[in-house]
């Protein structure tokens, strides 16, 4: 680990304006080397600078390299507020939920959505996870090739429908509500790049798209009308979220006439959001830790002798999570190799602001790259090198510290459910571990990587693991 607070960030002259990046072309831009090799475009970018102006199609943005800088960026909400092309087509799904609402909404949602977060909430999510993952991959077979990417992504949608909902989802409308997930969740960055005119043609992939934007919504506006009508905590999340708030304390329900409570409406905007993105995260980490620990068998061998050693012949519990540190520094490092959603994210600047000794005007839409960040060797030995090891708690404190580590971004719009979902995907990787060794296809290129991060089409080869293959 590299100490990111060494490099000085060079400082401009007043007024001058922020550098264009190298090899933009009349009119286009910098589509043509963004859209061929997104990955490499955003990594060859901190080599020339901290900062810099890029244009991708409708994408018009200051690009931040730095750690330092993005972190002002993250820790002042309210000059970089949320926004931006990805942003404003997300809002047509999730409406003005936590990962999409302005500033002037968050801290009001995010003090009322907090409880349902809390660690001692936790356990009981776990005890829903687990069991979701056990019974999907029971239904596994010796032999089979799995589409990885597709069946984690499942896995977790489903894991996050029992979380959140326990037992209100029919079996039929839970099926339906997957389905109608995955729908959205690849039309949403297809239609962020695509010009607004074409996204309005009633072509197949649009009218699926909004297909099943009506069904998601309709299915937990209706799901969560039930709820409110019959009040109780099940231990999901979705009770945690309909339970009034005292003002004073929201950490504590309300037993007076002074309460708060989420509407309706933005109940939705929670639950939506949970399901499609909170699913993604989770089920991108899982595919990549999967394919990763098959392409390194050594890494894979010490997975098994933890998990083996660990839940002795048990079931993996909430409580074995203190022990799994392999299993931690697996996900830990599939994250930052492959931080969910991190090619690029984006804010709008607010008010008139400087910048990395730049000045930034309002309505500047400012971008960076998570993925570039954690690939920088200067903030990273081999940074290109898949080893879990380099994660021990001080480590991860040490990046931390040092803001070169961003799979959840930071600040105040840091992801509320980052601990939920790091504890599912060790939880869940640990019970895939437990019973079933995941091989690559021979002749198998690396899969490639989708704009979100996840890998494409990935296909591998299941053997299950015998008692007497658990010592080997």
């Amino acid at each position: 680990m590299r100490n990111v607070s060494a490099r000085k960030t060079a400082t401009a002259d007043p007024g001058k304006s922020v550098p264009v990046a190298p090899g933009a072309l009349p009119v286009v831009g910098h589509a043509v080397k963004a859209l061929r090799d997104p990955r490499a475009f955003v990594r060859s970018l901190p080599a020339h600078g901290d900062m810099m102006r890029v244009t991708v199609g409708p994408l018009k943005a200051v690009m931040v390299c730095d750690p330092e800088l993005i972190s002002q960026i993250l820790l002042d909400d309210r000059t970089y507020d949320k926004g931006g092309l990805l942003f404003d087509k997300a809002r047509e799904v999730f409406g003005d939920g936590l990962v999409t609402c302005p500033h002037a909404m968050h801290r009001r949602e995010r003090r009322l959505v907090q409880p349902a977060f809390h660690r001692n909430r936790l356990s009981g999510y776990a005890r829903a996870m687990t069991e979701g993952t056990t019974l999907r991959t029971s239904r596994w077979r010796d032999g089979q090739v799995l589409d990885v990417s597709a069946e984690m992504l499942s896995l977790t949608m489903h894991n996050m429908l029992q979380t959140m909902l326990g037992g209100m989802v029919s079996a039929e409308d839970l099926r339906q509500t997957v389905d109608d997930a995955i729908v959205v969740l690849h039309a949403t960055y297809r239609q962020t790049f695509t010009p607004a005119v074409l996204n309005q043609i009633p072509t197949p992939g649009n009218r699926r798209y909004q297909r099943a934007v009506a069904g998601l919504h309709n299915t937990v506006t209706d799901i969560i009308a039930k709820a409110q009508a019959a009040p109780a905590d099940h231990g999901d999340l979705l009770s945690a979220l309909l339970t009034p708030r005292d003002p004073g304390n929201p950490g504590e329900p309300a037993d007076g006439s002074q309460s708060e409570r989420l509407s309706s409406a933005e109940l939705r905007n929670e639950v939506l959001t949970f399901l499609v993105a909170g699913s993604e995260t989770t089920a991108i980490a899982l595919s990549w830790a999967l394919y990763l620990i098959a392409c390194n068998p050594d890494i894979q061998k010490r997975l098994w002798a933890e998990t083996d050693r660990v839940l002795d012949g048990s079931p993996v519990s909430h409580d074995h999570l203190p022990d799994l540190k392999i299993a931690n520094q697996i996900i830990t490092e599939a994250l930052r190799l492959y931080p969910p959603a991190g090619m690029v994210w984006t804010r709008i600047v607010t008010a008139d602001t400087r910048l990395g000794g730049y000045d930034i005007p309002a309505g500047t839409t400012i971008a960076y790259s998570s993925y570039a960040v954690h690939r920088q060797a200067r903030h990273y030995t081999d940074p290109d090198v898949f080893n879990p090891d380099r994660w021990d708690a001080e480590a991860l404190h040490s990046a931390t510290r040092n803001k070169a580590y961003l799979p959840f971004g930071g600040g105040a719009r840091k992801c509320i459910g980052d601990q939920f979902a790091i504890t599912e995907a060790v939880l869940a990787l640990t019970e895939i571990a437990s019973r079933w060794r995941l091989e690559t296809i021979p002749g198998q290129k690396h899969p490639a990587v989708t704009i979100s991060m996840g890998p494409r089409h990935l296909k591998m080869r299941l053997t299950a693991r015998t008692a007497s293959a658990r010592t080997s």
